[in-house]
């Protein structure tokens, strides 16, 4: 097969000097934003941890410059974080400043060879109880440290003693320091609302951070009325204190290696998670990549080293800083870049006013970031989903014991109440009354357990069913879903044991479904292929008959291998045919190789006869297909032909027939029961679909799978390569335009939806045929294939001056010149779809909407056109990857 050059798509294919200019301009207002928000606090979190102050502005420059060059979260933001404070303090206070930051420098080394192993997302499997338990336990203790501060105090290293300390700090406060707080505290509050509802002196005041204002006016007052209070002292870095080489206990600089390793670490990915899902919603127009978590967290370990090792405070992901970065607009790594840039020369520059600011309003301002750590959201989810014991037992631990005491026992709880959970069942004996005269009434009794069925509950299980009399009708019905060996056995006892005193007992599951022994034979899952199902397989020269072959149940391979194809089943292996070969393809027709891409998988489609309804296909006239394999214009013998069982002889025949039915028969035991009642109430009310999709008939292309789909949700219309024929070229077969009318003017429906995919026959055909061939009415498939001629056409004028571009995909290149046809095809036919009169009236009347759809059969992923039809016209069109959506509470 030739090379073909990529067609270059995508942002980066063709970059204008006005992007670059536009996304330049929004990195450097960006960085602005965040150093401003980033200066106070940084002075506040060293003076909080009682590190020297110098040592915050150091962690803020090298976790914005290291992080923003070597990182792999983009748009994240690193430097001193208020969750580290305590754990920093706890340091200082055990071992001293020096030795601090030479533990730092090994925590550092750690988190490089942690990124090395490449187990980052590892660290995200710790239960959000236990992350949201440990801030809120750290934002307490912060809390309650710098209320000394606020009130002119200084604060113990135990938050126990601050907080008993506390109502004689009151006593004794000083006037000086709480006013200075108390204003600092009411800014920092009443700025936000300012920024919403102060019209334009909100507007305009709204650009200054809260954190920046709050500090600069609290400063301001300070110096104005001359107040004699503590401030920002920064001594000469020339007097800078370097790490020295720890000393102490092996043990005890172990654990304090781990402790500042690990809530870094878990810190740093939760924030970078935080930030992809900020970043996507911003929509398609601000994409950046995703983050690579090991190489943000092997980022982290350069930075903390080179932190410590210049006397910096330990650094992490700072989700508050990320989240105004990316509200800011930020669209690169520059701004983290450039805001460590800023942070580094106000450091240098700008000494005499930073040592202006009073110690009050820098506690103040850390006070108030260490309660919003307690996040009342947070609580309202952790309780909702019932792990209140494992954030309240965290919290509590990580303000009397320490951080990482306090992690290992959340961590522990949270494995406690996973087991219990595993191990519980509620289990309730009714008593129920059925119709007829008392005296002919039998008792009945309905036993129903709640949570999951393990050993441990078999006891009271047991005694449960010990209470349903002898001779008694009893159902027990199990509403969860986990039921293990034991509890199965101790079931089936009971059930034979009642069977034997005359009583009727029925195990029913959660879906009314009677339970008995698991099937050894059906290992089934949904959306399997004909070819790896154990339920469909056609029987061993035995019936295919309707009422159930012997064989067509759990049909497996002689050698015992499940899937693996037809064998030992009276069916010759069949090895994959090479599709260019010419043992697999004859054909008089110039096009007909194009069915190297074209349909492939379990089922084909064939012949002019068209049907539609909800939920099911329209297949329309020319669609040739065969055993799955779609052809070009001509006569087309099937890949392996000549290897395979006469397609006319009966055991083909047969066993083809065998094998539908066995799909058939897995539909009526699985999945009939499931949807009989929403068939009933769709049989009494009529169909009301919402949606016209019209899609290839390709059999990779599961339309009611990859829209998650029901029936009566779709009115779908399928034929080879996805073609609307425009008004008044349908030559004689008008099933599309016919199935189009009926929707939108009898279904109503409210979107009309046109699906192509990648590797599609009807395209290739197009592409590789001479145009010649195309032309002719020798055949049904050369004669349908003339409406996907202008595809062709727009794809080819594309690159010229015709006002036409070439669609393209948002986050990648387009992969040939195939894909770019699949994609221009779409285009083509919604604006096919648009022209015809019932269509285009509803569209005037603003009560239809037309989408365009790509799928990409290799990578099941499905991308949506982001444009409307006006739009595509005009402009560029792009399609935009659909992403799962994240679980929310």
């Amino acid at each position: 097969m030739p090379h073909r050059t990529p067609v270059c798509t995508g942002p980066t294919a063709r970059p204008t000097h006005s992007d670059a200019r536009q996304r330049w301009t929004a990195d450097l207002s960006a960085s602005v934003t965040v150093f401003l928000i980033a200066l106070p606090l940084s002075l506040g979190i060293a003076l909080a941890a009682g590190a020297p102050l110098q040592s915050g502005l150091v962690a803020a420059a090298v976790g914005g410059l290291v992080c923003g060059w070597l990182g792999g979260a983009p748009l994240q933001i690193t430097g001193p974080a208020a969750g580290l404070t305590v754990i920093s303090a706890e340091l200082i206070q055990s071992y001293g400043w020096r030795t601090t930051c030479a533990i730092t420098v090994l925590a550092g080394l750690a988190q490089i060879g942690l990124g090395s192993l490449r187990i980052a997302r590892s660290a995200l499997a710790v239960s959000p109880a236990v992350v949201h338990g440990m801030l809120a336990g750290i934002g307490a203790t912060i809390a309650l440290a710098q209320l000394h501060v606020m009130l002119g105090g200084d604060p113990d290293s135990s938050p126990l003693t601050n907080a008993l300390e506390l109502p004689g700090r009151i006593t004794s406060l000083q006037p000086a320091a709480l006013s200075v707080s108390a204003l600092t505290v009411v800014v920092l509050l009443a700025w936000p609302r300012l920024k919403e509802h102060g019209g334009a002196l909100g507007a305009v005041t709204g650009r200054v951070p809260a954190a920046l204002a709050a500090i600069g006016l609290a400063t301001l007052a300070a110096v104005l009325s001359d107040m004699r209070l503590p401030r920002v002292d920064l001594p000469s870095w020339r007097s800078h204190a370097l790490p020295q080489l720890p000393e102490g206990p092996v043990l005890g600089l172990g654990t304090a290696v781990l402790t500042l390793t690990l809530v870094a670490s878990v810190q740093a990915l939760l924030s970078a998670v935080a930030a992809d899902k900020l970043a996507a919603a911003r929509g398609p127009g601000h994409r950046v990549p995703r983050s690579d978590l090991d190489r943000e967290l092997r980022a982290h370990g350069v930075a903390n080293a080179v932190s410590g090792g210049l006397g910096g405070l330990p650094v992490t992901g700072v989700a508050v800083r990320s989240s105004a970065n990316i509200a800011a607009g930020a669209t690169s790594r520059k701004s983290a870049l450039l805001q460590g840039v800023w942070v580094l020369l106000a450091a240098g520059l700008l000494v005499g006013v930073l040592e202006l600011i009073p110690l009050a309003a820098l506690g103040a301002l850390v006070m108030v970031v260490g309660v919003r750590m307690i996040n009342p959201g947070h609580i309202r989810t952790v309780v909702r989903h019932g792990e209140a014991l494992v954030f309240g037992a965290t919290a509590v631990a990580v303000v009397l014991l320490g951080v990482l005491e306090g992690v290992g026992l959340g961590i522990a709880v949270a494995v406690a109440v996973a087991l219990h959970r595993l191990a519980w069942a509620r289990i309730t004996v009714e008593r129920t009354v059925s119709d007829g005269p008392a005296s002919l009434r039998p008792e009945a009794y309905r036993v129903v357990v709640r949570g999951q069925l393990t050993f441990l509950a078999v006891p009271r299980l047991s005694r449960a069913l010990a209470q349903v009399p002898e001779g008694a009708e009893a159902v027990v019905e199990l509403e969860g879903s986990f039921m293990d060996h034991a509890a199965y056995e101790a079931l089936e006892d009971w059930r034979t044991a009642h069977a034997a005193t005359g009583g009727d007992a029925e195990v029913k599951g959660r879906a009314g479904q009677e339970i008995g022994e698991p099937s050894k034979a059906h290992t089934c899952t949904p959306w399997t292929p004909w070819r790896n199902h154990q339920c469909t397989r056609p029987p061993t020269g035995g019936t295919d008959g309707t009422h159930g072959s012997p064989a067509s149940d759990g049909c497996r391979d002689d050698d015992g291998a499940p899937g693996d194809g037809p064998r030992g089943h009276g069916f010759p292996a069949v090895p994959p045919a090479d599709p260019d070969s010419p043992e697999t393809i004859r054909a008089t027709g110039p096009a007909a190789k194009a069915g190297t891409g074209g349909t492939g998988g379990a089922v084909g489609t064939a012949g002019p006869a068209h049907t539609a309804d909800t939920g099911g296909t329209a297949r329309t006239s020319g669609a040739v297909a065969v055993d799955g394999e779609a052809v070009g214009a001509g006569t087309f013998e099937p890949a392996g032909a000549r290897h395979r069982t006469h397609a006319h002889s009966p055991t083909r025949s047969h066993s083809r027939r065998g094998q539908l039915l066995g799909g058939v028969r897995n539909f009526q035991r699985s999945t009939a029961p499931l949807v009989r009642d929403e068939l009933a109430r769709l049989a009494r009310e009529g169909q009301r679909p919402s949606q016209l999709f019209l899609a290839c008939a390709d059999s990779r292309l599961v339309t009611s799978m990859i829209t998650s789909s029901g029936p009566g949700d779709l009115f779908t219309v399928r034929n080879v390569g996805n073609l609307v024929p425009p008004p008044g070229e349908e030559s004689g077969d008008q099933s599309v335009a016919a199935a189009i009318e009926y929707a939108v003017d009898v279904l109503r429906v409210e979107s009309v939806t046109v699906c192509g995919h990648s590797g599609c026959g009807a395209m290739q055909a197009l592409r590789s045929g001479p145009p010649a061939a195309l032309d002719t009415d020798a055949t049904p498939l050369g004669r349908w294939l003339r409406h996907g001629r202008p595809s062709l056409e727009r794809l080819q004028a594309s690159g010229q001056a015709s006002g036409q571009a070439t669609p393209r995909l948002a986050d990648r290149e387009t992969a040939d010149e195939l894909e770019a046809l699949c994609l221009t095809n779409v285009l083509q036919q919604l604006e096919h779809l648009a022209a015809h009169s019932c269509v285009g009236r509803r569209l005037r009347e603003g009560t239809l909407e037309l989408h365009g759809m790509y799928f990409h059969v290799g990578e099941a992923q499905t991308y949506m056109l982001d444009t409307t039809l006006a739009d595509v016209r005009g402009s560029e069109p792009v399609f935009t990857a659909v992403r799962a959506d994240p679980v929310t509470a």
